[in-house]
């Protein structure tokens, strides 16, 4: 009796983790997204290397901000900041193409994350847009703070372990 009450318990939990849990991005909330010129490799590495670049201003806004107001001060405020390192990154590449930086309402093609499928439509968004802007983007939520739920790790140095093989082991 005492294994099939342990064996149940190891199926539910292995049904409780495999839930995925949802993120929903509320209506209040303040995109951001970095466009490339095109799906060429360059236009692709230049736009995850500006999304590199931005990480620590993005970092300061999601650290600083608390509320909605607040974020869209920082937002505004530190637009320069982001022309300097966008402007920097192409210079460092070489790459002569403009760029624009748009905050305000701002079209967001549908999306799907994580099983949830986002509505295209305006939204209230940061979008950098590189060239001529038909490439894949980069986007995330800047508030509330979403943009680092897929930051990317060296997998190398990470160690994988097994809840439901530890219970087993325990148990049998």
């Amino acid at each position: 009796m005492k294994k099939a009450i342990v064996i149940l318990a190891i199926i539910i939990t292995i049904l409780a983790i495999n839930k995925e849990d949802k993120i929903v991005i509320p209506k209040d909330a303040i995109r951001f997204r970095v466009i490339a010129n095109s799906n060429e490799e360059q236009d692709q590495s230049i736009k995850k290397e500006v999304v590199e670049n931005l990480n620590g201003e993005i970092r300061k806004l999601t650290i600083l901000d608390t509320s909605l107001e607040n974020s869209r001060k920082n937002i505004k405020n530190r637009i320069p900041e982001f022309s300097k390192i966008v402007a920097k990154t192409l210079e460092n590449n070489k790459i002569d193409q403009p760029y624009t930086i748009d905050y305000g309402m701002n079209y967001f093609p549908e999306k799907e994350y994580k099983g949830i499928i986002y509505e295209e439509g305006e939204y209230e968004s940061l979008v950098i847009t590189l060239g001529n802007g038909k490439g894949d983007n980069f986007w995330c939520v800047l508030f509330p703070p979403l943009c680092l739920l897929d930051t990317e790790t060296d997998s190398e140095n990470v160690e994988y372990t097994s809840f439901v093989k530890e219970l087993i082991d325990k148990y049998f």
